[in-house]
Order: structure tokens, then sequence, then C-alpha cells
């Protein structure tokens, strides 16, 4: 592809091409009003875009499959020795920018495949923003990860496992609830089975992703484009607090049972700026979806107002009962008929009362 692409820029605009294709895009809402342009692609710049799209999604697929476990590899390794050499500083550095880079690569991705329609054009804070959002947010959870594994190397596997396979089958799950039938138009010249294997290795990255940061890219098999492209805020925010709880966890079960590795370690300090750099990447995050998305316009609603309408529905849940509420109420409040209840009482109080002195008239 690199050969074929330095080909192509060099020897373009040299020959006439045959034909060129027409492509429509919409432009962002201006005061209600969006136009649509009309651009002419080349055959050469047709396929340098092709190269281009394969070249963010490779990057992606190196940065969660490749890049993260090395990273978490290399880290674990300094952290056991206790020292961290220059050349492994090196490489641990490029591979964290490898991460980023995927991540806002994925970023990136989503947006254009979700606006297809539109012509979009990401300006220099918004990029700044998902790399602060990126980059706190891998950081923590590798580090997280390798505090964890350092002082209980078994139960790391269990905590991988069950977030692995729980965000592999996730969208099959969704798949079968939503009893689709079974996308047939990936590829003409793919059979069922390899249609298949396609399909389990697009929720394997997905899951690889997931595992390390949250996916933008939504996998939804009963899709036509196996892309969720709706905004489901519930579901940023139920992953993030349920991120957010897990990390907490684990630095915790490592402060309990943290060895003489960390001797010369500020335990607390540190646990603390772990939790605070995972609330700085949720920060830029909001941020970003706040003031720096460039389709911000075509939301059905913020960002503010979707985060706001999650917690209304999480606080309702944990709400008690209004059944309870009456019963408490009832039981505190007299019942509606109160003259009853007090002439009734009133009238025991009078027979206590004769009655006593009809025993004291006998005596």
């Amino acid at each position: 592809r690199c050969v074929e692409v330095f080909y192509i820029y060099f020897r373009a605009g040299r020959v006439e091409e045959p034909y060129v294709s027409i492509t429509k895009k919409r432009q962002m809402p201006k005061d209600g009003y969006s136009e649509e342009i009309e651009k002419e692609v080349g055959q050469a710049e047709g396929k340098l875009c092709t190269h281009r799209s394969a070249f963010s999604r490779a990057s992606v697929i190196q940065a969660f499959l490749g890049s993260a476990p090395q990273l978490t590899l290399q880290l674990y390794i300094c952290v056991l020795q206790q020292e961290i050499t220059a050349a492994r500083s090196i490489f641990m550095v490029l591979s964290l920018l490898s991460i980023v880079y995927g991540a806002l690569r994925c970023n990136i991705l989503a947006i254009k495949i979700k606006y297809d329609d539109y012509d979009i054009s990401v300006k220099p804070a918004a990029y700044l923003c998902i790399f602060m959002w990126r980059s706190f947010e891998i950081a923590t959870r590798v580090t997280v990860l390798v505090l964890f594994s350092s002082v209980l190397q078994i139960w790391i596997l269990p905590v991988v496992l069950v977030n692995f396979f729980g965000f592999f089958f996730y969208p099959w799950i969704l798949f079968w609830q939503s009893k689709s039938p079974f996308p047939e138009n990936i590829e003409k010249a793919l059979s069922r089975v390899g249609t298949t294997i396609v399909l389990c290795l697009l929720t394997f990255l997905y899951a690889g992703i997931n595992m390390f940061c949250w996916s933008a890219v939504q996998v939804k098999l009963s899709d036509p484009d196996l892309i969720n492209k709706s905004q489901n805020w519930y579901r940023l925010t139920v992953y993030y607090m349920l991120r957010f709880i897990e990390n907490a966890f684990l630095l915790l079960m490592w402060y309990i049972y943290k060895t003489d590795v960390y001797l010369y370690v500020c335990a607390p300090l540190l646990v603390l700026q772990l939790l605070i750099s995972y609330c700085m990447a949720v920060l830029f995050m909001l941020v970003f979806y706040q003031f720096c998305h460039p389709c911000k316009k075509l939301f059905s609603s913020s960002i503010s107002e979707g985060l706001l309408s999650c917690f209304k529905f999480l606080c309702f849940i944990c709400k008690p009962p209004t059944s309870t509420i009456l019963t408490d109420k009832a039981e505190v409040k007299c019942p509606e008929n109160t003259d009853e209840a007090r002439s009734s009482s009133k009238t025991i109080d009078s027979q206590k009362g004769l009655s006593h002195q009809s025993v004291s008239s006998n005596a």
C-alpha cells in the first residue's frame, strides 16, 4: 500500500484521468440550514482516500493488539526489577504514543462513519482534547493493571478474561436479542463461515480496545454497516462509572496486598493520583463532546443533558418505592375520620371514669 500510495501521488496530475466521480456532502447546519456541496473526485484521489482509510484502521489494530500489551508487559518488568533503563523508557513512551494515536484515529473514524453525509473538519482544539483524554485514560488503566498484577499474579487472569469476553460477547448478545438475519453483505466472495470469522475478528478488536479505553466505534452486528451510528450517552456513562469502580477496587486490592517492592512508594498518594488522572480523562472527554466535537450541532441532546438524564434515572432507581413511602406516611398520619377516633377515645375515658366512681362508692 505504501509503494502504491507514493506511486499514485507522484503521478497525479501528469496523465488526464478517463473519468471522475461526483460526491455530495452536506455542510454543518448554520442558522438551521445546511447546503449540499458537489465535489469531483478523481480516480487517483479516490484511491488515496481508500489507502488512507486502510492506514487509519491498521493503526488502530496495531495500537491495541500490539502496543497496548507491549506497554503493559514492559511496565510490569520495570516494576518487578525496580529499574527503568533508558532504552526501555523510550520504547514505553513510543508504545503509549502509539496507543493514544490509535485511540485518536478511532475517534476520528467513528465521527466520519456516523456522519458520512456531512463535510467534517476537525479543529486543533478537538485533537488536543482527544489526545489529553486518551492519554490520561490509557496511562491510568495500564498502571492500575500492572500494579494489581504485581501483587496478585493469579487474580489478574480472571479480571482480564471477564473484561475481554464480556466485551467480546456483548455485540453477539445484542445481535441474538434483535433476532436479525445473519449479515451476508460484508463481502460477496466470503462464505458463511468466512463471514463469521470476519465478525469474530471484528468483535475481538472491539474487546481489545475496550480493555484499555472506551471504544468510540460501537459494533452493531444487526446493522448493514456493522456500526452503531446513534449517540448513546447512557452506555457511555455506564462504561465510565463501572470502569472507575473497577479501577478503584483494583487499587484497593493492591494497597492491601502490596509487597516490599513498594516500600519507598507513598501508596495513598499514588492511589489518589491515579484516581484523579482518570477523572481528568473524563473531564477532557466532557469538554470534547460539549464544546469541541465537529458535529455537536447534529446532536439530539448535548452531553450535559444526556448525563443529567442518566443521573436522574440512577436516582430514580436508588429511590425507595412510593408504596413504602405512603405506608410510612399512613403510619405517622392519623386516619381521615380523626373526629370519630377522638370521640371514641373520649367515650372510653368516660367509661373508665364511671367504673372508677362505682368501685369507690362500693368501697
